[in-house]
């Protein structure tokens, strides 16, 4: 099979495994969304500016898991950040539920459900060039970096991994990828990024 047919299906995919997941679990987005608004002041959502395919600009949507922002300029974590995540924020950090609204990145064509983590835009500024292949596919909420070992990779590193996935990329691959994450998630090492995850 080509490589433009299994993107094809890898977009087919996308689209209907989300749209059942957003009819499905929307009692469970419901819910926790009224958790976000009731357990801290704020919005529900939290919508920062990242780089996906393309080098394309596009808002990345989540649920709020901190007390006010974080500063968006930085890119990586203070201590005072981590200190204003909220109980409620930080279970749905280890359960990566605080990912779940971008699905609607993932239904507009934003995102994909497996792909390269998308960088903030100051990040993307001072890439090497052998970085920018990783904007060759759609962002994913779920990645090869995620499940080799996030916490204990620099940026760098993980970064050289969204560009081996982007080069070795195919459905099998996207199949582990998404088999690895599940015990990943389970395990609770759905670890921070060193950046502001929100």
């Amino acid at each position: 099979m080509s490589r433009n047919i299994q993107i094809f299906f890898k977009r087919l995919l996308d689209i209907v495994v989300c749209s059942i997941l957003a009819f499905c679990g929307f009692p469970i987005l419901l819910l926790l969304a009224l958790l976000v608004k009731l357990s801290s002041t704020g919005p529900v959502f939290f919508v920062q500016d990242r780089i996906g395919r393309n080098e394309k600009s596009y808002r990345i949507i989540k649920f709020r898991t901190m007390v006010g922002q974080p500063d968006n300029k930085e890119t990586r974590w203070t201590k005072s950040e981590e200190a204003r995540i909220t109980p409620i924020g930080r279970f749905m950090r280890d359960y990566g539920l605080d990912e779940l609204p971008q699905l609607i990145n993932i239904l507009k064509g934003d995102m994909s459900i497996i792909g390269p983590r998308s960088p903030l835009p100051q990040q993307v500024k001072v890439f090497p060039a052998r970085f920018k292949k990783m904007f060759d596919m759609r962002p994913g909420v779920l990645s090869l970096a995620a499940i080799e070992g996030r916490r204990s990779l620099s940026m760098e590193e993980r970064y050289e991994l969204h560009v081996q996935y982007v080069e070795t990329w195919s459905l099998k691959l996207d199949l582990k990828i998404l088999w690895r994450s599940l015990f990943v998630i389970l395990r609770r090492e759905a670890a921070t990024e060193n950046v502001p995850k929100e």
